[in-house]
């Protein structure tokens, strides 16, 4: 299942480099655009670069979403029944191509990061912590983003549901401080998830914005979230045969 999935990148090469180009313009147009007038200590490149990189894990479940919905609708998943075959192949196969997907992501953003002159300074092991995060992060968002593909059932809906990523991400201290927010917002946006996971990243990567103690959030919350959406995805794909 996974090397279907990763076959599907062969013949639609386009929709890959889009996905990965998308989260870089992202933060160019921050880093140069938004950024300059932002004062932060340490400077907002250190600071916008991890928590583009969170971002970046919340950004693009629309292309897992998709598939998921297009393989319902086309009947492939009642072929995939038929065949001597796990049940759960179907989901983790998609979502073990999505975090290769992911990692490459991430490597490139990363690669854009020090070439505008960001430099992460915890070491290696804080850069493999870091990426550790992100990507569990992202395995959490994907879950969540397959259960909700096969609630909405349809392509068309997919866009409708997408729509909320965007909300859930720019409210959080992805790119600005809480600090600089209305005091009840900056509440809300330091217990968003990706705040916490942005924050553990950043002090792992030795930049402004990071706070000790947060890695154990960072880690809490994506088990949290998997706890509640793996199973309900799993039960709901097995629903569908009856």
């Amino acid at each position: 299942m996974t090397r279907r999935e990763l076959a599907h990148w062969a013949r639609q090469p386009v929709q890959v480099v889009v996905g990965l180009v998308f989260p870089v313009m992202l933060l160019l147009m921050f880093g140069y655009l938004v950024g300059g007038g932002r004062e932060v200590e340490g400077g907002y490149v250190d600071y916008l670069v991890p928590g583009m990189l969170a971002l970046t894990m919340a950004f693009g479940l629309e292309g897992t979403m998709l598939a998921v919905t297009q393989d319902l609708n086309k009947g492939v998943i009642d072929r995939f029944r038929s065949m001597p075959m796990a049940n759960s192949a179907v989901l983790v196969g998609r979502s073990a191509a999505d975090m290769l997907q992911s990692a490459v992501g991430l490597t490139v953003m990363i690669g854009v990061g020090y070439a505008i002159g960001w430099r992460p300074h915890g070491g290696v092991s804080g850069l493999l912590g870091a990426v550790g995060l992100l990507l569990l992060f992202r395995f959490a968002m994907l879950w969540i983003g397959i259960h909700l593909a096969m609630v909405a059932g349809k392509p068309e809906l997919v866009q409708a549901v997408q729509i909320l990523v965007w909300p859930i991400g720019f409210l959080s201290n992805a790119i600005a401080t809480p600090e600089s927010m209305p005091g009840w917002l900056g509440t809300v946006v330091e217990w968003n998830p990706m705040s916490q996971t942005a924050t553990a990243v950043r002090d792992l990567f030795g930049g402004p914005g990071g706070e000790p103690g947060h890695v154990w959030a960072a880690v809490v919350w994506p088990l949290v979230l998997l706890g509640v959406f793996f199973p309900l995805a799993v039960r709901r794909f097995r629903g569908l045969s009856k």
